[in-house]
């Protein structure tokens, strides 16, 4: 019961992390990379599907990402998904290609993309934390249900404590590579 409670909190605040590394990425730096594109949404034949089921995305070069369309006539349609996007991307369409060139990043909007960050952060902190508040709560229920002793309980909360630490820990490390990425120009 105990390592049932132990193993779901440290799973539940590994999915924590890998959220906001996904959140994260979908943040966009200086450099091009593939995955900025990946919850770009196109209307292919009545549903909406992301842009790498509809198309080939590869990079051209370090700022620029390569777009190409199984089917001519989704073109269009691809480059203005790339346009709508809140990326504030302006694509431009070379034959049956699609460039998308990332635009500079001014030190103004550096900054504004590095409290965004610190906002994903915290709130992965604070998902974090419930996690453990949860599992401090499961705790207690067990010793009121007597399944468990007090000493029991308090060496399982202190490991739920540890285990807290570890992935706040980790979101700091998180953080700190992405302002640095962020903020190199």
């Amino acid at each position: 019961m105990l390592e049932d409670v132990k193993k779901t909190a440290e799973q539940k605040m590994q999915k924590s992390l890998e959220a906001l590394k996904n959140d994260l990425a979908k943040i966009r730096t200086g450099r091009a990379h593939t995955g900025l594109l990946d919850h770009v949404m196109v209307e292919y034949y009545g549903s909406m599907v992301s842009v790498n089921q509809v198309a080939n995305v590869n990079l051209g070069d370090a700022r620029t990402i390569n777009v190409q369309p199984y089917e001519k006539n989704m073109i269009s349609k691809v480059e203005k998904a790339i346009r709508d996007c809140d990326l504030g991307l302006n694509p431009a369409t070379n034959g049956d290609l699609i460039r998308v060139p990332m635009p500079m990043l001014t030190e103004e909007r550096r900054r504004e993309m590095t409290k965004i960050v610190r906002t994903e952060g915290e709130s992965a902190k604070v998902s974090i934390r419930n996690i453990r508040r949860d599992a401090n709560d499961a705790l207690k229920k067990l010793i009121k249900d007597k399944l468990i002793s007090e000493d029991d309980e308090r060496r399982a909360q202190d490991e739920v404590q540890k285990a807290t630490d570890r992935a706040v820990a980790e979101v700091d490390k998180i953080l700190q590579v992405k302002e640095a990425d962020l903020m190199a120009v």
